[in-house]
């Protein structure tokens, strides 16, 4: 299993780091992998919760006894489904890789920001979806797009910050 993991960590990083030369006077090495990790991510994402918006719930609502989620709102847990841990992969063990915190530190911090960006992006769904009337693809772009400047801030100075070394 570690031999599977080193050889995708390497694979994403060789990847990255060889688009990285046009960017190099502009970005930091750090935020270049963030943005193309993220990137890569929230492709994935949007791609799945189309994917489950038209082909599995067929935009019809999620009747779960108890409650009925909309489509668009049963899409967005779907593809949180997946999302989040390739996401929490990235962040680790791509973008935030000398962070110094142990694994479980930077999940329970990972879970806290992807929570709070849960909220935002079903508030922010309801308000453009469900309130004016947009349609939900091109609504789940324009959330990602918002939701990513808190997520990118609060990662970077909070959630995956660099250990400092202890001074002696």
């Amino acid at each position: 299993m570690r031999t599977i993991h080193n050889t995708l960590r390497h694979a994403i990083l060789t990847v990255i780091d060889y688009f990285y030369a046009p960017f190099k006077r502009f970005l930091p090495l750090q935020t270049f992998r963030y943005a193309a990790a993220g990137g890569a991510n929230t492709v994935f994402d949007i791609t799945l919760f189309s994917f489950a918006y038209n082909f599995v719930f067929k935009k019809h609502n999620l009747d779960l006894g108890i409650t009925t989620l909309s489509p668009h709102i049963a899409s967005l847990a779907f593809a949180f489904c997946f999302s989040l841990p390739s996401g929490f992969y990235l962040n680790r063990y791509v973008v935030f890789q000398d962070a110094g915190l142990k694994r479980r530190t930077q999940a329970s911090r990972y879970l806290l920001v992807v929570f709070i960006c849960i909220i935002f992006n079903y508030l922010l769904m309801k308000l453009f979806v469900d309130y004016w009337g947009w349609y939900p693809t091109p609504s789940k772009v324009l959330t990602t797009a918002l939701v990513i400047i808190f997520s990118y801030s609060s990662q970077t100075y909070y959630f995956f910050k660099t250990k400092e070394p202890k001074k002696s």
